[in-house]
């Protein structure tokens, strides 16, 4: 939990003791359904909770912003997102029924009324539209890209802050994966916000609809 307040520090005491109870409820979980590898249980905080909040640290979403998390796994980065932002919305969604059943069971616990989550497939999703899709390390970038731009809301606001779009975490050399997209994304180096070494070579991949 240091690492966390090491880069954040304007929470509210309900935020804190949301943040506080992950570790323990991942544990928990873990023993049931295997979500998390056991060795990066115990580097929750930094390898889960803070990579996905490093979108928290280039974007700012406004009150009422939709956002859908694609694969979510156990969470990542929806929860930690949902407790940053508690005035956006996130769907979380997986096509794996055991991972939704932990998401849906954390996000009880902590009493997160903004986050809703269902066991389908991407291409299932019908007649809804969202402000931002997010990933973590699901698949290519092109698949990603093909898989939820249905989802997405058209940008109405031309040349403003990133508002509509994909945003994905990713690692590695991702040069082909770009070259093969078709997609001119913007990338961010996580390592020049966090300085962790575990995040050397991890980026975040924002591409606009």
């Amino acid at each position: 939990m240091e690492i966390i307040l090491k880069y954040f520090s304007d929470f509210t005491p309900a935020q804190l003791a949301q943040f506080e109870a992950l570790k323990g409820l991942y544990s928990e979980w873990n023993e049931k359904i295997n979500v998390i590898s056991r060795k990066d249980i115990d580097a929750l905080y930094e390898k889960h909770v803070l990579h996905s909040l490093s979108i928290a640290a280039i974007a700012d979403f406004t009150p009422g912003t939709q956002i859908i998390d694609l694969g979510t796994g156990g969470g990542f980065p929806g929860i930690p997102l949902a407790i940053f932002f508690p005035e956006v919305q996130f769907h979380l969604v997986d096509s794996i029924g055991k991972k939704i059943k932990v998401v849906e069971g954390v996000a009880a616990e902590l009493g997160l009324k903004n986050v809703t989550a269902a066991h389908t497939r991407v291409e299932e999703i019908k007649n809804r539209k969202f402000d931002i899709v997010v990933s973590r390390a699901v698949a290519p970038l092109g698949d990603l890209w093909r898989w939820s731009k249905h989802l997405m809301k058209k940008s109405t606001v031309p040349g403003k802050q990133f508002e509509k779009g994909l945003i994905c975490l990713k690692g590695g050399d991702l040069a082909q994966e770009i070259s093969e997209s078709g997609l001119k994304p913007r990338l961010i180096d996580i390592y020049d916000i966090f300085p962790e070494e575990s995040f050397k070579t991890k980026y975040i991949v924002m591409a606009k609809h």
